[in-house]
């Protein structure tokens, strides 16, 4: 008998300790690992950094069209550029012509 009381002295001491522990445990996995952890934060940081660059890349992209657009409005027309397109969209070039295309 002395060693059942023996038990259930020490289970009360040791219990809260056992469930403290492995609330925080619980906790800390989850900060690391959960889906509003650490590692997810890392890796919504890189796909911000690169969503970013890219972001920069298609700005730059836009303005250089805009620019060319600009150039083809009937209040500011580029004369040469005017041809450019026409030969271009009509296939049309001239005798003794060579053409170069070049892929962008």
């Amino acid at each position: 008998m002395s060693l059942f009381r023996e038990i259930h002295k020490r289970s009360r001491i040791v219990i809260p300790q056992v469930l403290g522990a492995a609330l925080v445990a619980y906790f800390a996995y989850h900060t690391i690992e959960g889906d509003r952890g650490v590692w997810a934060w890392i890796h919504l940081t890189q796909n911000l950094q690169a969503k970013q660059t890219e972001m920069l890349s298609v700005q730059s992209e836009r303005e250089e069209l805009e620019a060319r657009v600009a150039l083809l409005r009937p209040d500011n027309l580029d004369p040469d550029l005017l041809e450019e397109r026409a030969r271009d969209v009509l296939n049309y070039g001239r005798e003794n012509e060579y053409l170069v295309i070049q892929q962008r």
